[in-house]
């Protein structure tokens, strides 16, 4: 076979999870998870409180071993391979941690001084530059004792740790957890930032309108179990790719569509013509050639909440 040619390796992905149980004394915190995140996606991480979102994210990092089965960071095992793993890695998990008594700024000079790839010269402006991406170099606050730090500050103090240097994958458990509409703006704009720098993001969060705004995949934990994983797109068009028209004329509609064997129905004034067989340049013009008047036309997707509920009640 030319080299030219030659099937092209697929790429391992980021973290690997399978067959992961956990269990606390009585309490199965995970069960059977089986897990890929693809390197370079922005992966969601969605389920209600007590589905075992944190409890994963532990196990990921090595901060916790599994009762079953085997966990995968970057290609090494965890938690044997922590030390080799978590270089690359940053992490924002259960909220930030940092002495109270020391300032912000001093509390991440600390976490840059213990970064094995920042050089000891190069801390102060290390420290500088994550302030800066988190929107906190201005700050004045971030000099004074972290214990009076408000919820905010201390978020995005945890952040910029997270970003201290450039990593292959960043781990955010709740990351715009206290912050206001610009915070949470600023959040979404660094996730866009890391993906499109090649990062792999992992994003926990109880938000969903953050997620599907900011993920390109989506995986879906109830009662400790993943009840769906994909990409966004896949997930929201699970019931079928479908387009949804806007006519002053749905039974014409209708019958133009029938005519040329497009299936097609009637809901809630909208005309509905299904996607599965028939691309949708085909439905607007044998609507156009029927002389159907169309006011709008999108592509019609489950809502991620609709979806989000349905599964994790079918779950539970």
């Amino acid at each position: 076979m030319r080299p030219d040619r030659a099937a092209i390796a697929p790429v391992p992905p980021a973290a690997r999870l399978r067959g992961l149980r956990k269990v606390y004394r009585r309490t199965v915190a995970l069960d059977s998870v089986d897990l890929d995140v693809p390197t370079g996606a922005v992966l969601g991480l969605l389920g209600r409180n007590g589905s075992g979102k944190t409890t994963m994210l532990r196990l990921l990092l090595g901060l916790s071993r599994p009762t079953d089965g085997t966990v995968e960071l970057l290609g090494e095992p965890m938690p044997a391979g922590a030390c080799r793993a978590l270089t690359h890695v940053g992490a924002l998990v259960e909220g930030p941690g940092f002495l109270p008594f020391l300032s912000g700024r001093d509390n991440l000079a600390r976490f840059a001084a213990a970064e094995p790839l920042v050089r000891t010269s190069a801390i102060g402006e290390t420290v500088n530059y994550a302030l800066h991406r988190v929107g906190l170099d201005r700050e004045a606050a971030i000099d004074r004792p972290y214990r009076g730090h408000s919820l905010g500050l201390k978020q995005r103090l945890g952040l910029a740790a997270a970003l201290l240097t450039p990593r292959r994958l960043v781990i955010l458990d709740e990351p715009t957890n206290g912050l206001d509409p610009a915070g949470i703006r600023d959040v979404r704009r660094l996730i866009g930032e890391l993906h499109a720098a090649g990062s792999t993001v992992l994003l926990s969060s109880h938000l969903l309108s953050e997620v599907e705004e900011t993920c390109t995949h989506v995986a879906m934990l109830s009662a400790g179990t993943v009840v769906a994983t994909g990409t966004l797109t896949e997930l929201l068009e699970a019931d079928g790719p479908a387009l949804e028209i806007s006519t002053t004329e749905p039974n014409a509609a209708l019958a133009a569509l029938r005519h040329c064997r497009i299936p097609g129905y009637v809901e809630r004034g909208l005309v509905i013509a299904d996607l599965v067989e028939t691309p949708p340049e085909l439905v607007l013009s044998t609507l156009a050639s029927a002389g159907v008047p169309v006011s709008e036309a999108r592509r019609r997707r489950t809502g991620l909440e609709e979806l989000f509920l349905r599964l994790t009640e079918e779950g539970t």
